[in-house]
């Protein structure tokens, strides 16, 4: 009875995997750029949502300007060391394999550097509210004037 028993188990158990799995035909995937982010990602959205993917570049003494974002954004360092001076003028060191959510709002200004001596290459997912552009640019915050 116990061997009958588990037959009829590992006969269903066989049966419901085999009927999930899907496997998939003529698929091919490039990983352009994997990242961790320590503390875990959440993005969010309660309205119509544009999503854009880019590839940005940043030279050398390069950076992106006192900005903000309408909607969130997830950044994978692909290569080269981003070093982030946020709202509160904490300063963010992101090297190659980190991934971090820039959150989205006014209140939420920052500005990307190269302090570096290679290109700065990120990987970036915009999720945004629809028509609205990926940043907007504000003057530096006086209380990060150095």
């Amino acid at each position: 009875m116990i061997r009958r028993s588990a037959a009829v188990l590992a006969i269903v158990v066989s049966t419901a995997t085999m009927a999930t799995a899907t496997p998939g035909i003529g698929v091919g995937s490039t990983t352009l750029a994997a990242g961790t982010a320590p503390d875990g990602i959440a993005i969010t959205s309660h309205e119509k949502t544009d999503v854009a993917v880019l590839e940005i570049t940043i030279a050398p003494g390069g950076s992106t300007g006192w900005h903000y974002h309408d909607g969130q954004l997830i950044a994978v360092v692909k290569s080269g060391t981003l070093t982030r001076t946020l709202h509160d003028c904490s300063v963010e060191v992101s090297s190659r394999g980190a991934s971090f959510v820039e959150p989205a709002g006014r209140d939420r200004v920052h500005i990307g550097r190269n302090l570096g001596t290679e290109p700065v290459v990120l990987l970036v997912t915009y999720v945004l509210p629809t028509g609205r552009p990926l940043s907007e640019d504000v003057p530096q915050p006086p209380q990060c004037a150095r």
